[in-house]
């Protein structure tokens, strides 16, 4: 049986990858310290999970940066890293039913009524221009008003009070339906966040193409390759993970709006762009001993980088079920893990790589330049693709703009009201049947040879 709980998680971690672990136990505080410290390891090259013992002012210590790389990733979903998105691809087609148990540890505490306040929670301030604390880690589930099929994921939470919080289903995808549906009838929409759970379950939540009546539980245990172990919360009979270590219920109101945000979101700019959703807690239960745990926002690898292999692996599925020569695809982390993805195919004809762009365009709402490359590129070297772009890409025959298309309501260059934007497909394949320059080359055995002469010389990498 696999430990699905986020604390089996970093227990795992501390004991076989230590280099990607360090435990803080000096005090910092609940405002900008905790993001800012993944930050500043990300600048120096490093990107370990974080654990705080020590928040001044609160009891709970602070987990962040879990999925801060994809070598913690790799452990997560126990795969070799260079396979997150294929393996990714591969489980998340073979549903398995979770398992409803009565007991859950995050039944231990429960707080209502007066003893029942969000603001002791060691909620970070991300950044100076967030209009408050944000819970980023905050998993929400609800089910369809209409079918009783529930859904889960990820929704920035602003701290508003003791009991409420502020909220963005700026996703346009089963949550916002849920809520406009519950809405139509003047009803709020039940709700419960979760708070504490492994990191694959939040690979499983960032899965968008699947049948309507397929819930993200049976994803994720499809990941886990076990049925994922859920218990029922007191709040609409919702089921929330077994190992959660928070639990929040309460509702999101209808016809409700209040300001929410600026937040320092994903695409490394301060957002203003809200559904301004409230959200009100009825109680919170939680482990005795309960960890939060904290997504260091903005464009740290810990917001971005579940949702890039997410994509890279729902692309590659997509392309694939025409495009059988796809190779590989990448979405760049420096692209924020959303905004841009690469390619790469085996061309046996030409239109295969304009077929590529729209297919991949059609997929992924977010992204916005789609660029396709051939065999003989890197895709995860940015300099590679943009060699092959400069190269190989002839602008009049290659470069492909799709007008007035959906984009990201974060995008800060989609239009404020309608969310649309212009997309660009760059076709950076060499042109086939005829003859074209040909690439320079050094072998495998040459560069060992090389590295050989160096490494006598004390020269190593």
């Amino acid at each position: 049986m696999v430990d699905q709980t986020l604390r089996g998680f970093i227990a795992n971690i501390e004991a076989n990858l230590p280099n990607e672990f360090l435990r803080i136990n000096a005090p910092v505080k609940r405002d900008l310290d905790i993001t800012s410290t993944v930050f500043e390891l990300e600048r120096n090259g490093k990107s370990p999970l974080l654990f705080f013992e020590n928040v001044e002012g609160f009891d709970l210590p602070v987990v962040t940066n879990v999925a801060g790389n994809r070598d913690l990733l790799s452990v997560a979903l126990n795969t070799p890293a260079d396979r997150l998105p294929i393996t990714y691809r591969e489980r998340c087609q073979g549903y398995l039913p979770a398992e409803t148990v009565n007991d859950a540890p995050w039944q231990e505490v429960m707080l209502e009524g007066d003893a029942l306040d969000l603001r002791k929670l060691p909620i970070p301030l991300h950044f100076e221009v967030d209009a408050a604390p944000y819970i980023t880690a905050g998993q929400i589930a609800a089910r369809d008003p209409e079918t009783g099929i529930d859904t889960i994921g990820f929704h920035r939470l602003m701290l508003k009070g003791k009991n409420k919080l502020g909220l963005s289903i700026h996703s346009r995808r089963r949550m916002f339906e849920f809520h406009r549906r519950a809405e139509e009838r003047g009803e709020p929409l039940p709700a419960v966040i979760t708070i504490g759970v492994h990191p694959v379950h939040y690979m499983g939540s960032m899965a968008y193409h699947y049948p309507p009546n397929v819930r993200k539980y049976d994803i994720i245990g499809a990941l886990f390759e076990e049925p994922y172990r859920v218990a029922r919360s007191q709040t609409a009979d919702i089921e929330v993970p077994a190992g959660a270590e928070i639990v929040i219920e309460g509702k999101i109101l209808a016809d409700t709006r209040e300001p929410e945000g600026p937040f320092g979101e994903f695409t490394g700019y301060a957002s203003y762009r809200s559904t301004e959703n409230i959200f009100v807690a009825d109680r919170i239960q939680m482990r005795a001993d309960a960890i939060f745990h904290s997504v260091a926002s903005g464009t740290a690898a810990d917001h971005i980088l579940v949702s890039s292999i997410s994509r890279e692996a729902e692309i590659l599925n997509s392309l694939r079920r025409n495009l059988p020569n796809v190779l590989a695809v990448h979405v760049p982390l420096c692209t924020v893990g959303a905004l841009m993805a690469i390619v790469q195919i085996k061309k046996t004809a030409e239109g295969q790589p304009k077929q590529a762009i729209m297919a991949a365009l059609g997929t992924e709402f977010y992204v916005k330049t789609v660029v396709v490359v051939d065999e003989d590129v890197d895709i995860f070297n940015l300099s590679d693709v943009m060699w092959a772009v400069s190269t190989r890409t002839r602008a009049d025959k290659d470069v492909s703009l799709i007008h007035g298309a959906m984009g990201a309501i974060l995008d800060p260059t989609s239009d404020p009201e309608t969310h649309t934007l212009t997309k660009v497909g760059i076709d950076a394949t060499k042109p086939s049947g005829k003859d074209f320059a040909e690439r320079l080359y050094i072998s495998d055995e040459q560069r060992a040879r090389v590295r050989d002469i160096l490494a006598r010389e004390n020269i190593t990498f």
